[in-house]
């Protein structure tokens, strides 16, 4: 199931996501010798709900231990096709409290209902997007892997939004679009992180992660992230 963890040449900023699939990460650990790459680990994407009703069991642990060890970090959700994409959106920004320096939410979404057309399934996910911009006062970023993105996700309105692509084991990306951030392995191994964890890279500097952060952008809304 799983394959070597690679490290795609010309990439310097790395980061990972987790989940209550890593169990408890000790987090000092991480912070003093996370290393990828022979690059320190600069951001950490934390899977913060799913669907309408579930939260991960790890998310406000993972969510506080990030910015308290000074990675960059972000919160997703994880799409169901059992829900509305009002109601996950709903109930994410009901238990997601965004700060300034925070990476814009992230919506992975990797299903489509057998039971929705694709218009259906395409209007559903912007709902979720077009709520969540408008709470937070910034564009969330879209997670899903490559072959889902050109299938269902290729209309013109979801270029609008900043892209994280999996795609693993690869050296390249065969997408030919914009994107941000890569998820390029599964089977990632770092002190602090018990078993396998997902492997990320920013697609540019340290500056430019930064600028990407809520707070830090000039656009960004000057309203209260709640």
């Amino acid at each position: 199931m799983y394959g070597d963890a690679t490290y795609p040449e010309g990439f310097e900023i790395h980061g990972i996501d987790v989940s209550h699939h890593q169990g408890e990460i000790d987090w000092e650990v991480l912070h003093n010798n996370g290393m990828i790459d022979k690059y320190p680990v600069r951001f950490v994407m934390i899977k913060a709900t799913e669907g309408a009703s579930n939260v991960d069991k790890r998310f406000e642990e993972n969510f506080r231990q990030a910015r308290e060890y000074g990675f960059v970090r972000g919160a997703y959700h994880f799409w169901s096709t059992t829900s509305t994409g009002r109601a996950q959106a709903e109930h994410f920004m009901r238990n997601v409290k965004l700060e300034e320096g925070d990476l814009p939410p992230v919506l992975d979404v990797e299903r489509k209902s057998k039971n929705q057309t694709s218009v259906q399934f395409k209007a559903s996910v912007l709902t979720w997007l077009r709520l969540v911009e408008k709470h937070y006062g910034v564009k969330p970023i879209i997670y899903t892997y490559y072959k889902f993105k050109t299938a269902y996700l290729s209309d013109s309105v979801f270029d609008a939004y900043p892209y994280w692509i999996a795609h693993y084991y690869v050296d390249k990306i065969e997408y030919k679009g914009k994107w941000k951030f890569w998820q390029h392995t599964d089977c990632g191994r770092l002190p602090g992180i018990k078993g396998f964890v997902d492997f990320d890279i920013y697609n540019g500097s340290y500056y430019d992660l930064l600028q990407l952060t809520i707070g830090s952008n000039e656009e960004d809304e000057l309203e209260p992230w709640v």
